[in-house]
C-alpha cells in the first residue's frame, strides 16, 4: 500500500507533515499510467488517461483510482476533487471488455479494488465534482452516481449497460440510482439500457448542470471555486451526514459483486453478452428463453 494509503504513523512516524504532503503530491502520480493526478490551487484533479479506450477501466485503472481519491482525502490544501477523463469522447465506459477477468478469484480480486474505491469517494469527506464530455455509460454512470456533483457538457451521454451484456450494475449502480432519480427512472435506466442526453440526465437528477463543451472548463471551475470558500469541516460534516442513510446500501454493494462475480465465471449470459460486443453483433438472448422473443436487435 502507498503512503496515502496507510493509517498515520505506519512508516511516517519521523515525517513532518510538509514532507508527508509533498510525498503525497510528488512520488505518489509517478507510480500511474492509467491516472493522471494533480494538485493546483486547492483542487486536486483525477483524470483517467485511456482516451483510446473511451477510459474505459481494467484492474489497475480502479487500483489506481482508489490510490489518487486516498492521496487526494489525505492532503489538506485539497478541498475539492475533480474528477474526469482524458479527451473530447468520454468521461468513462465502464470496464475494459478486452481485458476481462476470467476466474473466480481474479474477478473477486478486482472487485475488492472496486470496493476500495467505493469507499475512497464515499468516505473522502471533500465534495467531488465528475466533469462529463461524451459517454458516461456503465461502470463509469455507477462512478458518476457515487461521487457529489455532476457537470456535463452538452455532449454528455448517460446509462447502464448490465442487461445488454448478461449483467447488472452492482457496484453502487442499482443500490443508489433510485436515491438519484427516484425508483421508476432508476428501474427504466437499469431495464432498458438507454442512453440519455446530458439534458434528459439534467431533467431526472442525475446532473447539476449542464452547459456547451466549451464552457465546461470554466463552470467546473467556478463551482470548485464556490466550494472553496466554504469551510472544509462544514463540507464534511454535510458530506458524511448526506451519506448516512444510503450508506446502509453497503451490504447490499457486498452481496451484489459476490453475485456478479459467480454471474460472470460461470454464466453463461455474461459470455454471450461480451462476446457479442467484441464481435460487433447484437447479443441473441432467446436461447436463454426458450427460443421465444424477437429477432436479436
Amino acid at each position: 500500500m502507498s503512503a496515502a494509503g496507510r493509517a498515520p504513523g505506519l512508516g511516517l512516524r519521523s515525517a513532518s507533515r510538509a514532507d508527508r504532503h509533498e510525498a503525497q503530491r510528488g512520488a505518489v502520480p509517478d507510480t500511474f499510467e492509467d491516472v493522471l493526478y494533480e494538485v493546483e490551487g486547492g483542487r486536486a484533479t483525477i483524470t483517467i488517461n485511456r482516451p483510446e479506450r473511451l477510459n474505459a477501466f481494467r484492474s489497475q485503472t480502479i487500483s489506481e483510482l482508489a490510490e489518487a481519491f486516498e492521496a487526494a482525502a489525505d492532503d489538506e490544501a485539497v478541498g475539492v476533487i475533480v474528477f474526469t477523463g482524458a479527451g473530447e469522447r468520454a468521461f468513462c465506459v465502464g470496464g475494459d471488455v478486452r481485458a476481462p477477468t476470467r476466474t473466480a478469484a481474479e474477478k473477486r480480486g478486482l472487485h475488492h479494488l472496486h470496493d476500495r474505491l467505493g469507499l475512497a469517494i464515499r468516505n473522502n469527506g471533500k465534495p467531488i465534482i465528475v466533469k462529463v464530455r461524451g459517454y458516461c455509460i456503465g461502470g463509469g454512470n455507477e462512478l458518476n452516481v457515487l461521487c457529489d456533483l455532476t457537470i456535463s457538457g452538452a455532449s454528455g451521454k448517460f446509462g447502464q449497460a448490465g442487461p445488454k451484456i448478461g449483467s447488472a450494475p452492482l457496484w453502487w449502480g442499482c443500490q443508489l440510482l433510485p436515491a438519484v432519480v427516484g425508483e421508476k427512472k432508476a428501474r427504466e435506466i437499469l431495464y432498458l439500457t438507454r442512453q440519455y442526453t446530458a439534458e434528459e440526465a439534467l431533467a431526472m437528477g442525475l446532473v447539476n448542470a449542464v452547459v456547451p463543451d466549451e464552457e465546461l472548463d470554466a463552470e467546473v471551475d467556478r463551482w470548485c471555486a464556490e466550494i472553496l470558500r466554504r469551510s472544509p469541516q462544514g463540507l464534511r460534516l454535510a458530506k458524511l451526514a448526506l451519506n448516512a442513510q444510503t450508506d446502509q446500501l453497503y451490504s447490499a454493494v457486498q452481496h451484489g459483486l459476490e453475485l456478479v462475480a459467480l454471474n460472470h465465471v460461470y454464466g453463461p449470459e455474461p459470455k454471450e453478452g461480451i462476446a457479442s460486443f467484441q464481435e460487433k453483433r447484437p447479443a441473441d438472448w432467446r436461447k436463454f428463453r426458450g427460443g421465444q422473443g424477437p429477432e436479436p436487435g
